[in-house]
């Protein structure tokens, strides 16, 4: 907590108080361009004119609306992905992998614990894997490849938990799928999923919209901790069952109604949402529109090159 008192605050804050010299260094610094730049001083108006624009109109129930913004559409992607990130299994694994170990498994209490605390080792070093690729390869490719990777590993869970205790194989199986499941989750569905629903909300609702999705997260958090212990007594391994089955579903889903958000602004995609009436189409834009990204130093240079020859051939 201490180190939050280090970290630069948002430039979108500093333009809604009105400290724009501010809101210009913290974009220079994320763009690396020089505070003056026409790139920064050309987002710095757009925050202002997005800002102002939206002030004093959000209401809470526009959310449960559809209209040209298509918030209600927004807000279901929001709400799906924290849906899926709780009902695909990661709760049940990080809260209940001892147990799995030690009675589907046969496992003795302390080998269950030792390899409890080595699956979520493991699932802090997979995160790794998020950090170097959400912006090489996009939300999308990430999310999808999380939900199919955690669906084959609930599905081979499940058929390797139905052997006897006594089929060394099977178990062996079971903890490598566990693993592989922990591997699999973070890519996607342990920062992509909060990251994503920030970008897709409005800026006039985005905290709404944000905080009424991530507290669906903690809902079916509480779901999963509750029906877990009931379910694996009553049904046992076909327990795993429902988890595939919503795995499954997140590739689906993901290809057909999530749009990309990769490098595009909040305002490039406020515009995407509000250009095309049809989610496919919204869809379609995001993946092939083109990108209206910060100029780089080189373009800002190639620019001023310009100017400097139109002025000697005026001279």
């Amino acid at each position: 907590m201490s180190t939050t008192f280090f970290l630069p605050e948002s430039p979108r804050w500093l333009v809604r108080q009105n400290h724009l010299q501010e809101a210009a260094y913290a974009l220079s610094a994320l763009q690396d361009l020089p505070s003056d730049s026409d790139s920064v001083r050309h987002e710095i108006d757009a925050n202002s004119y997005t800002l102002e624009s939206s002030r004093d109109t959000a209401k809470f129930r526009d959310i449960f609306t559809m209209g040209h913004e298509k918030l209600f559409y927004r807000f279901l992607l929001c709400f799906f992905l924290q849906f899926a990130q709780q009902m695909s299994g990661g709760n049940l694994i990080s809260v209940y992998s001892t147990i799995i170990f030690q009675e589907n498994l046969g496992l003795s209490s302390q080998v269950s614990r030792i390899l409890s605390g080595g699956t979520l080792t493991w699932k802090f070093v997979s995160c790794f894997v998020a950090f170097f690729t959400v912006d090489r390869f996009g939300r999308r490719a990430l999310l999808m490849v999380s939900g199919g990777g955690m669906a084959l590993c609930m599905m081979s869970l499940c058929i390797a938990t139905s052997f006897p205790e006594t089929n060394k194989s099977a178990s062996v199986a079971a903890v490598f799928f566990i693993f592989m499941f922990n591997f699999f989750i973070p890519i996607g569905f342990l920062g992509a999923n909060f990251l994503y629903c920030t970008e897709v909300a409005p800026i006039r609702l985005r905290m709404a919209m944000t905080s009424v999705s991530t507290v669906n997260h903690w809902l079916w958090n509480l779901v999963v901790t509750l029906l877990t212990p009931v379910a694996m007594n009553s049904i046992g391994f076909r327990y795993y069952i429902v988890y595939n089955c919503i795995g499954m579903v997140i590739p689906i889903s993901v290809f057909l109604f999530y749009p990309e958000t990769m490098g595009r602004s909040l305002e490039e995609l406020e515009d995407i949402f509000r250009s095309n009436e049809s989610i496919f189409k919204i869809v379609s834009a995001s993946r092939h529109a083109p990108i209206k990204g910060a100029p780089t130093v080189e373009d800002e240079k190639l620019d001023i090159s310009e100017e400097l020859v139109e002025v000697a051939k005026g001279v």
